[in-house]
């Protein structure tokens, strides 16, 4: 099963962020709370972690994107 990695909201004020560096690359496995990217608001930098443990295997968004709060940014397939 698939779970996707969304651009998540980190102030009251941010309406879309930008990535800077993926750490993690399609293929790579992800446990949760690992640091999968880097993420840009206009007042921040900040790390997003993995919300399950499974496989990165597809990046939506590039390094930098600037994608809306919401936005589906990757796909994990997640272990069962």
């Amino acid at each position: 099963m698939k779970k996707e990695v969304i651009m998540p909201k980190i102030g009251l004020d941010m309406d879309e962020g930008t990535i800077l560096t993926w750490y993690k690359k399609v293929g790579d496995p992800v446990k949760k709370g690992e640091i999968l990217l880097e993420i840009e608001t206009d007042k921040a930098t900040t790390d997003v972690e993995s919300a399950v443990d499974g496989t990165l295997v597809e990046i939506v968004e590039e390094e930098d994107e600037t994608v809306d709060i919401g936005e589906t940014i990757a796909w994990i397939e997640v272990d069962e």
